[in-house]
């Protein structure tokens, strides 16, 4: 088994199945652009591990707690992780993380979407460690996301091969 899919079963987590588009929903764009040694992921947002839309959704601050976002944010890595390998083949490919865009569908005042995106964060340096897993990022607060999910991330890492 490949060394990040291990980690994973270790830590009782697993990447969930492709994200169920909602109805009326039309993606027209590629999940995971590869180009050379680096891999763009577009903007993902949480699901269960049945690739439904994770549950509560809404704004952060008001529907959920800081504490609900940041578990919405880990959920959003699991979802990115399946795209990745599904992409990739394998995980271990993955050699770095490079920049990190998250977005929480903030309440008005909410001012803690860092803490947020922690969720994010804190599984990807879990699991990659302080050198491969370290990454830039933003964490920034929008007035709304798609279909009210409470995080969107988007990232680019480097890939081997």
């Amino acid at each position: 088994m490949a060394k990040i899919e291990a980690k994973l079963q270790a830590m009782g987590l697993q990447i969930p199945a492709p994200m169920k588009t909602p109805p009326g929903m039309r993606l027209p764009f590629a999940m995971v652009r590869v180009r050379g040694n680096r891999a763009f992921v577009s903007g993902l947002g949480p699901i269960d591990a049945d690739g439904s839309l994770a549950e509560p959704r809404g704004k952060v601050g008001s529907d959920l707690t800081a504490e609900q976002g940041y578990a919405a944010a880990r959920l959003v890595a699991l979802n990115m992780l399946g795209v990745l390998k599904r992409e990739l083949g394998d995980l271990d490919r993955v050699t770095a993380w490079l920049r990190v865009f998250g977005m929480v569908n903030s309440a008005p005042g909410f001012n803690q979407q860092p803490s947020v995106i922690n969720g994010f964060s804190d599984l990807i340096l879990d699991l990659w460690g302080p050198d491969a897993g370290a990454h830039a990022r933003s964490a920034v607060g929008m007035a709304g996301l798609p279909v009210d999910i409470p995080v969107e991330v988007e990232a680019e890492v480097e890939i081997e091969g």
